[in-house]
């Protein structure tokens, strides 16, 4: 008679984990970032018909990375949620908060139950309004969620990302400086030359817009934004190299 195959249950739940975040690793950058009026999100991604970001209610949007099917399957799940419960209570029951515990569940249970783990890291992100804090909710593959403010960096080089988000990021920036931001710091992986903005996909909750806040930009919105930071640093960089009397110095 054979002997069953045993692994004990801590290097069977390490062995899930290093799959599912090898996985996420190979995944393109996102980056999320706060600002004065809202939250923008900034993803490399250069396919135009698979969304990375996305509205899933009111107020209220998601952001993945990873395997596109398995994060695709858990924002339509969280569409249905939300919708269920505002149809069924009322708009203003239907959190951030709410879908974020939602997906902690549904990826905690395919965690422990399945064989194979879900290679996804999500973002759900809920825009303050009558003077509210913004919400950031940052959940990892095993089910775990932690409480994010200002910033956030998933995918691959996520680590490197977040410790250039640290240094550089300022609270009360404004949209365009927002996203100039998170193009720095993505690493625009690409041919030489190539325009930036092709690999992009930016979108932002609006505080100010009625009722539902989420908005793409589109590519040319993008470039016209990193165009005008660049000309305002050439202007600044022009003006740094002059002496008092206004004349260039040596």
């Amino acid at each position: 008679m054979s002997v069953p195959f045993y692994v004990s249950p801590e290097q069977w739940t390490k062995d899930k984990a290093d799959y599912a975040r090898k996985g996420i690793a190979r995944g393109r950058p996102l980056v999320v970032l706060e600002y004065t009026d809202g939250i923008v999100f900034v993803a490399e991604n250069p396919s135009a018909h698979l969304y990375k970001l996305s509205e899933l209610y009111d107020r209220i949007a998601f952001a993945a990375v990873g395997r596109f099917p398995e994060f695709e399957n858990l924002r339509v799940l969280g569409v249905r949620i939300a919708d269920i419960r505002g149809y069924t209570y009322g708009r203003e029951d239907v959190t951030g908060r709410a879908l974020a515990n939602a997906y902690s569940q549904m990826l905690g249970q395919i965690f422990m139950e399945q064989n194979k783990p879900y290679e996804v890291e999500l973002c759900v992100a809920e825009v303050g309004t009558d003077g509210a804090p913004n919400a950031l909710y940052h959940i990892l593959y095993d089910g775990t969620v932690d409480d994010r403010k200002g910033f956030l960096a998933m995918g691959g080089e996520a680590d490197d990302l977040n410790g250039a988000l640290q240094r550089q990021f300022r609270e009360g920036m404004s949209l365009d400086e927002a996203i100039r931001l998170a193009v720095r710091v993505l690493p625009r992986a690409g041919p030489p030359g190539a325009d930036p903005t092709s690999r992009l996909e930016v979108a932002a909750l609006e505080r100010r817009r009625p009722r539902r806040s989420f908005r793409r930009l589109s590519d040319e919105q993008v470039a016209e934004v990193i165009a005008a930071g660049e000309k305002s640093g050439s202007a600044a960089a022009a003006g740094g190299s002059t002496d008092g009397s206004g004349t260039t110095g040596g």
